[in-house]
C-alpha cells in the first residue's frame, strides 16, 4: 500500500520532493511505498511531474486509485526495489490547491445563502466548477456569492487538515452543508478540511494554509444543467 505524502495534515499539502522505493513495475505504471503526487479523484485532477533514478528519469503524466496508487509514466520504468525521487509540476498543484480551497468557500457560501447543495465540482487549474441543487441564480445573487467569499479569502482565515471520527463530526455540522450524510455510514474515520470559523467538510484533496493565499475570485459565467440545478463556473482575477 502506498502511504500517501499529502494526507496527514496541511503542512504535508506543501512537500514538492520526495524519495521512494518501487514496489511493482508493470508496463506504462509504478506503484511507490510512499507518494506526493495525488491521485485524480473527488473532482480534483492527478498531479504531474518527474521520476528520477540512476541516470534516468521519465515523465510522471497521471496518477490514478485503483486499489492501488499507479503512477503512469512516459518513459523507461524503474524496476522493482529501485529508489527514485519524484518531484511534482509544483504550479499545477499549487493552483489546485487555490481552486480546491475556494470551492469549498463558495459550496459554503452558496449553501448559507440559498440552502443549495454542492452536488458535482471539477477542478482545474485555471478555472474550476461547482453544480448546485436546488438553484437558480440572478445576476444580483451571483455578486453578493462573489463578494462574500472574496471577505472570506481576505479574511486570511486559517486552514486545517485534521482526522475526526464521524460520531463527533455529526454532533458539530450540518451534515447537509457539508454533504457528510452522503457518505457511505460504513466510513467512520474521517479527513476533515476546516476553514477556522467558517467551514468544516469531510476531504480527501489538497488546500492551501490560509485563504489569504487564494487570488481574488471571479465568477466567470453561470449555466443551467438541467431541472433545479445550476452551475458556476470561476477562476481568479
Amino acid at each position: 500500500m502506498t502511504e500517501l505524502l499529502y494526507m496527514d495534515n496541511i503542512e504535508a499539502n506543501y512537500i514538492r520532493e520526495f524519495d521512494a522505493v518501487v514496489t511493482k513495475s508493470k508496463k506504462d505504471y509504478v506503484v511507490l511505498d510512499q507518494s506526493a503526487f495525488y491521485p485524480e479523484g473527488g473532482g480534483q485532477p492527478s498531479d504531474t511531474g518527474r521520476l528520477t533514478w540512476n541516470d534516468s528519469e521519465a515523465a510522471v503524466t497521471h496518477v490514478a486509485k485503483k486499489g492501488i496508487i499507479k503512477h503512469t509514466l512516459d518513459g523507461d520504468l524503474p524496476s522493482e526495489g529501485m529508489e527514485v525521487h519524484g518531484s511534482l509540476d509544483w504550479e499545477r498543484r499549487y493552483a489546485h490547491m487555490q481552486m480546491h480551497t475556494a470551492q469549498h468557500i463558495i459550496s459554503g457560501i452558496v449553501y448559507d445563502m440559498h440552502e443549495a447543495r454542492t452536488v458535482g465540482n471539477q477542478i482545474h487549474a485555471d478555472y474550476s466548477r461547482v453544480d448546485f441543487k436546488p438553484a437558480s441564480f440572478t445576476d444580483d445573487d451571483l455578486q453578493v456569492i462573489e463578494a462574500q467569499c472574496n471577505d472570506v479569502v481576505t479574511g486570511d482565515a486559517r486552514v486545517t487538515i485534521t482526522e475526526e471520527q464521524r460520531s463527533s463530526l455529526e454532533e458539530r455540522v450540518n451534515p447537509e452543508r457539508c454533504n457528510l450524510d452522503l457518505l457511505p455510514s460504513s466510513i467512520k474515520q474521517l479527513r476533515i478540511v476546516e476553514i477556522e470559523s467558517f467551514d468544516i467538510c469531510p476531504c480527501a484533496g489538497t488546500h492551501v494554509q490560509r485563504t489569504g493565499e487564494i487570488p481574488r475570485i471571479s465568477i466567470i459565467k453561470r449555466e443551467s444543467k438541467g431541472k433545479d440545478t445550476e452551475r458556476i463556473v470561476y477562476g481568479f482575477a
